[in-house]
């Protein structure tokens, strides 16, 4: 009996050991952001956490402070200290080439989140990205009809920086929308810091150089707070039309306002839930999608309260 009870013992104690080990490989994810000041970031951090959380995964977070250097650290940061998979949205998209030779090394998959890899790279699992060729005909083709109903032609744009890919197709998008639609893009204005006091600034500074503008283009969030800001103080809420891609509670109430008159929402947080599903799959050998643009659609004031607006906004940040 005692032989039998110690027996007993050690198959408990192997089993015990065994799933500590099982534990001990638990798969973990690291999320690389190019600046968690940005809210957007921020919300993707917090979709690939929930992912990470109910795919039994760790989570651990880098911020890259928008720095090339300090994103190719954090890569390898994150490899030495046993991560097995990275989702990341990129300082820049031309900063990705040395990052995901470096990773494809390793052997540890990669998806970005919000920004694409440079074009013509392909060794990557997954890129999670909003539709944004798509989004740039729809919203400039909406910028052009704001323009013309207040009587001009002219629109201006405050954008994102165009070394990233997302924003090149935007542009792209856009200006092939003003032509079709007969509007004129008089400026073009990048931002630098994604804050809303530049994009106030460079607001005032379009509407001064081109009092004519009668619909403005924003880019990102911060773009169309800034502008409706710039409007405001000038007595042209409503005047000038605002559009506006990714969408914020910020922004949403400026909708309702009627200071911004069409919203693009882009899923941050459902990009981080997409993309930190694709890398779960790969390491699981299970087949991934390397391209996945996910739609942006337009939001009116009379639709904010709709339940498909609903729908859409719970993938866009935390509620």
């Amino acid at each position: 009996m005692k032989k039998l009870m110690k027996a007993l013992a050690i198959a408990a104690a192997v089993l015990v050991a065994q799933g500590a080990h099982a534990e001990d490989k638990k798969f973990t994810v690291a999320y690389i952001a190019p600046s968690l000041d940005i809210d957007y970031w921020q919300w993707v951090a917090h979709g690939v956490q929930q992912k990470a959380k109910d795919l039994g995964m760790n989570y651990v977070e880098y911020t890259s402070e928008n720095s090339p250097a300090k994103q190719m650290d954090n890569a390898r940061v994150a490899v030495t200290r046993g991560v097995n998979a990275v989702v990341i949205g990129p300082v820049s998209s031309t900063s990705t080439p040395p990052l995901l030779a470096y990773l494809a090394q390793q052997k540890v998959p990669v998806a970005f989140a919000g920004i694409g890899p440079q074009p013509g790279q392909t060794n990557y699992t997954s890129s999670v990205t909003a539709n944004n060729y798509e989004t740039g005909l729809a919203q400039g083709k909406y910028t052009c009809e704001l323009a013309k109903e207040r009587g001009g032609k002219e629109v201006g744009m405050l954008s994102l920086p165009q070394d990233r890919e997302n924003a090149q197709k935007y542009l792209k998008g856009a200006k092939e929308a003003f032509q079709a639609n007969g509007c004129e893009l008089v400026q073009m204005l990048e931002t630098k810091g994604l804050t809303i006091n530049e994009a106030v600034t460079q607001a005032n500074d379009l509407l001064t150089a081109h009092p004519n503008v009668k619909a403005i283009y924003g880019m990102y969030d911060q773009a169309g707070s800034g502008a409706a800001k710039a409007l405001a103080t000038r007595g042209l809420t409503g005047k000038v039309g605002v559009t506006v891609a990714d969408g914020s509670p910020t922004t949403i109430q400026l909708l309702k306002d009627g200071a911004i008159q069409g919203i693009f929402f882009q899923e941050a947080v459902g990009q981080g839930i997409d993309a930190t599903e694709q890398v779960y799959k790969a390491l699981k050998g299970e087949k991934t999608t390397q391209n996945m643009a996910l739609v942006m659609p337009l939001v009116k004031a009379a639709d904010i309260s709709s339940d498909a607006a609903k729908k859409v906004i719970a993938r866009v940040f935390p509620q």
